[in-house]
């Protein structure tokens, strides 16, 4: 029998409606963004600033990254006994498992000397830095659990050399939030794509909404380290149009699959990205600082233009809110043999911009609460390999910080005679990583999240902070 009934009214889908109504409504989204507003959040939006368990010493962080792992002997960590005794056998047990052979002890091809107020020593490779060395918190005592470069980068990104495990930049967001809703809170500008890659600044089991965003990788110049896909061409409300309609038809797709936080991650993807396109071209055009600024990174010299360009690049997104930036050189620094050309060449790339991001951030009143951290995944040996090179070395290895609230012109920690083993206040990886958490006002003990039925943290088990470097 066939109903000849006339259809009852059928309100509009709000699928229909966007259609229909498209042109007034993205003209009203578009005014509340440019009026610092921003489309309404989806459930699980999790990137809003949160306050920190304590009062905190830094607020943001700039990782420099120095990818393949700097000779502690050749930089910082100068020992004279290794001067002496060059070419005799190391007088204690090398350790069990060693990544490759090495022979006899082989002195530093660089001379030494001790710079500033603090007398800290400084190889001759690093001019630029020995000369803010007073602004400097050395690490000397810190050591690794793996000598392979996959495990070590690892290790040092996410504390877990064995398993999948979210970044420190991750932890970073998910225990502060983004300080600027219209940029990524976490950013990692030319990292590696070996080694462990996007691992390394991978969220993993947290939300995906708090993994890191890259900008360009190590096999392209800075230059090309941008935000792609912007439509900087096409009118902003009819992208507002597309972008809600786009969230229309997820938020259909996601009504099926709740608690699915990559999808959550993608569809605020789209969203970000809207926002992006007002502020990130802006921010990442270095071309608006002044010459004098440009010199000072070294971007008029071939040699430094490109690590100086990302050392900017990272200044001027930390000052645009962003919680956590890494810049990376890669990969460059295992030197297993030609180790005095090499590091000599690698340290002349990064030393001008280096010191110029420590002192651009206090002339800009920026480094009492941004806390720069450079090193790499592990050290060297100072015994020799194949007679010009050094092998790896995660049983001791040097990395400083600068603001942040730590001590300046300090070392703590350090290593046996010839800078084999670390051997006083000892800092493992776990240590320093709940060190830098406590800097950013974040208990190491109690930033966790609950996966697969237990606890985690960043730190595992273990960490210890190091309060003697506390300013």
């Amino acid at each position: 029998m066939t109903d000849h009934r006339e259809p009852a009214p059928v309100d509009p889908s709000r699928r229909r409606l966007l259609q229909q109504s498209a042109c007034g409504f993205g003209s009203l989204a578009l005014g509340n963004l440019l009026a610092g507003g921003r489309p309404a959040p989806l459930a699980g939006d999790d990137l809003k600033p949160r306050l920190p368990h304590f009062a905190p010493r830094a607020k943001r962080v700039v990782f420099l990254f120095m990818h393949g792992g700097p000779s502690q002997v050749d930089t910082f960590d100068y020992k004279p006994m290794l001067q002496r005794d060059h070419g005799k056998p190391l007088p204690f047990p090398k350790p069990r498992v060693t990544f490759a052979e090495t022979g006899n002890l082989m002195r530093s091809p660089y001379g030494f000397r001790q710079y500033g107020e603090s007398g800290q020593w400084v190889s001759e490779i690093f001019p630029h830095v020995a000369r803010v060395v007073d602004k400097l918190c050395f690490l000397k005592g810190l050591h690794g659990s793996n000598d392979a470069h996959g495990g070590a980068l690892l290790k040092i990104h996410t504390g877990s050399d064995t398993f999948v495990r979210p970044s420190i930049g991750s932890w970073a967001l998910y225990g502060l939030g983004s300080e600027n809703q219209n940029l990524p809170g976490f950013v990692t500008i030319c990292p590696t794509l070996g080694h462990g890659g996007v691992n390394n600044w991978s969220s993993a089991f947290l939300p995906a909404v708090y993994q890191g965003t890259p900008l360009g990788n190590a096999s392209v110049p800075s230059t090309q380290a941008a935000v792609r896909h912007l439509h900087g061409e096409m009118p902003a409300p009819r992208q507002q149009r597309m972008l809600e309609l786009l969230r229309d038809l997820n938020e259909d797709h996601a009504a099926a699959r709740a608690g699915d936080s990559l999808l959550d991650a993608r569809i605020q993807s789209f969203e970000l990205a809207f926002r992006m396109q007002m502020e990130a071209p802006g921010v990442l055009d270095v071309t608006s600082e002044t010459a004098a600024t440009k010199r000072q990174y070294g971007l008029d010299d071939q040699r430094t233009e490109n690590f100086g360009r990302q050392c900017l690049m990272a200044r001027r997104l930390l000052e645009a809110g962003v919680r956590f930036v890494q810049v990376t050189h890669s990969y460059k620094w295992d030197q297993h043999g030609n180790l005095e050309p090499d590091h000599r060449r690698n340290a002349a790339e990064v030393d001008q911009p280096i010191a110029a991001l420590i002192t651009d951030l206090e002339q800009r009143g920026m480094l009492e609460d941004t806390l720069v951290w450079w090193g790499g995944e592990f050290g060297r040996t100072p015994t020799s390999e194949g007679g010009t090179g050094r092998d790896h070395n995660p049983h001791a290895f040097t990395h400083f910080l600068a603001g942040g609230g730590v001590r300046q012109g300090y070392s703590y920690g350090s290593t046996d005679d010839y800078g084999y083993y670390a051997q006083t206040d000892r800092m493992h990886v776990h240590d320093l990583h709940a060190t830098l958490l406590h800097l950013l006002g974040l208990d190491h003990e109690r930033l966790t999240f609950r996966h697969a039925g237990r606890d985690f943290r960043l730190t595992d088990v273990e960490g210890k902070v190091a309060r003697a470097i506390l300013a």
